[in-house]
């Protein structure tokens, strides 16, 4: 019922469609309904902003669908992608889902971005780009810890907490953009804060099945699992992607992995709409799981919680702080652009140029994902110099991408850490260790064996 975010997402999936197209692709998808006016008491009742009670094993039926996606093409009509379609399951170039499931597939237009941490990269390439030609100090310091002593801000490495700042300065405002960690950042600066974040976790799956490619011909699937959740089947690079989980989470966001339960739960949902793809445990070729930054409110349904950003800044700190709480991806550019703004007022600052049309750059790292994976060599020697690359873990999950790829073996692990080697950003003898350390995080963050030889 969110009409206003829901317009906010369209606007900026239409500016990341022409400023990064190198990243950001339309996408078809297909929602599968079974009957003509299922979920229209609760989709009143969001309209109205009224709760009524409705069956809750009740799908979303034709004309509800219809109605929603009505909306939708209107809040996005100049983005110039085919407009919503109706479809029966025996029509061609459809995914072939269940008949029993659907009666109906309505079709739509989204967009699809394989990589957001190359697109956080790519941001931070721009914004260093810019700084040079403005002629303004720009760093950005991996690994690190920052803290305030008075109104001063002092970074220091994370692995040496006590040790002298590496860098210190006065800032005119501080922006804790750390995502489901913010709370735990302010009580590391220490700042007081009332609790912000209230994140749920997300799961999802990769597979190369290629009888479940072929049941999607290239295009995704919207449906709903047993418990009404949303879940995608989406193309993703050689495989398919599927997800996701919404379970609410306490706890440190970079230890969350995805459980069997979930994993079940999303094989479950993907056999329920195509049969046919007969997925198996052993079809999963590796998960991964993330944290929402969502805030915390008492609400009683995970997806009830807004997806919508909040600034909220903090008076007990020393210098003016203001903490990003929510928000999605798809408007990560506009929260950067109401924050930039929100500060500028605080300060009695105008913002003098926005990112609005600002094309986010290409680079060869980019290209390898897009036209020449067999170039890996070159976009890693280019990661490692251009892109802050301190550790092996950097480069294969948060670079290059490789965890994703079926190519990736040890004996390419080892390749990598020869040139961190080179670089003189790993010591010959942590060469070994540092390889240990990724085989094992891979096994058990996502999930990944990887084979000795490829």
């Amino acid at each position: 019922g969110e009409f206003s975010l829901v317009r906010e997402s369209l606007h900026e999936r239409g500016r990341l469609l022409r400023l990064a197209p190198h990243l950001v692709r339309p996408l078809r998808l297909f929602i599968p309904v079974q009957n003509r006016w299922g979920g229209i008491t609760a989709a009143a009742g969001k309209f109205l902003g009224v709760p009524l009670r409705a069956p809750k094993s009740a799908p979303r039926g034709m004309r509800v669908v219809q109605a929603g996606l009505w909306l939708y093409d209107r809040f996005a009509k100049e983005d110039d992608l085919p407009p919503r379609s109706l479809h029966q399951p025996t029509s061609p170039g459809v995914p072939r889902v269940n008949r029993q499931l659907a009666r109906w597939l309505w079709a739509y237009s989204d967009a699809q971005i394989n990589y957001p941490e190359r697109m956080v990269i790519d941001f931070l390439v721009d914004a260093r780009r810019l700084a040079t030609e403005t002629g303004v100090d720009f760093r950005v310091f991996t690994y690190s810890r920052a803290s305030l002593a008075g109104k001063t801000l002092e970074i220091r490495p994370s692995t040496e907490p006590a040790a002298e700042p590496i860098a210190a300065c006065q800032p005119a405002a501080v922006v804790n953009a750390t995502g489901a960690w913010v709370d735990e950042t302010l009580a590391r600066l220490p700042v007081r804060s009332p609790r912000l974040m209230g994140g749920t976790k997300g799961s999802h799956f990769l597979t190369f099945a290629p009888r479940l490619a072929e049941l999607l011909a290239g295009q995704g699937i919207y449906t709903e699992a047993s418990d009404g959740r949303p879940v995608f089947v989406l193309p993703f690079l050689q495989g398919t992607l599927v997800g996701t989980t919404d379970i609410p989470f306490t706890g440190n966001p970079a230890t969350v992995v995805a459980t069997q339960l979930e994993l079940d739960y999303l094989l479950a949902a993907v056999n329920d709409v195509l049969p046919d793809a007969k997925l198996t445990r052993d079809d999963i070729a590796l998960h991964c799981c993330g944290v929402r930054p969502l805030p915390f409110v008492d609400a009683k349904s995970p997806a009830a919680i807004t997806r919508r950003h909040q600034l909220v800044w903090n008076d007990a700190s020393s210098v003016p702080l203001v903490s990003l709480v929510g928000g999605k991806l798809t408007t990560c550019r506009s929260l950067a652009e109401d924050a930039a703004a929100a500060i500028g007022t605080r300060l009695g600052r105008e913002v003098s140029v926005t990112s609005r049309e600002r094309a986010i750059p290409r680079t060869p790292v980019d290209d390898m994902h897009v036209a020449e994976p067999s170039c890996w060599e070159s976009a890693a020697r280019w990661a490692v110099e251009h892109e802050w690359v301190a550790t092996l873990d950097d480069l294969v999950e948060r670079r290059l991408m490789l965890h994703f790829s079926p190519d990736l073996s040890r004996r390419r692990l080892g390749e990598l850490a020869e040139l961190l080697v080179a670089a003189g950003r790993l010591e010959p003898g942590a060469r070994e260790p540092a390889i240990a350390r990724c085989v094992s995080r891979l096994a058990n963050h996502f999930g990944r064996q990887l084979p000795v030889e490829a």
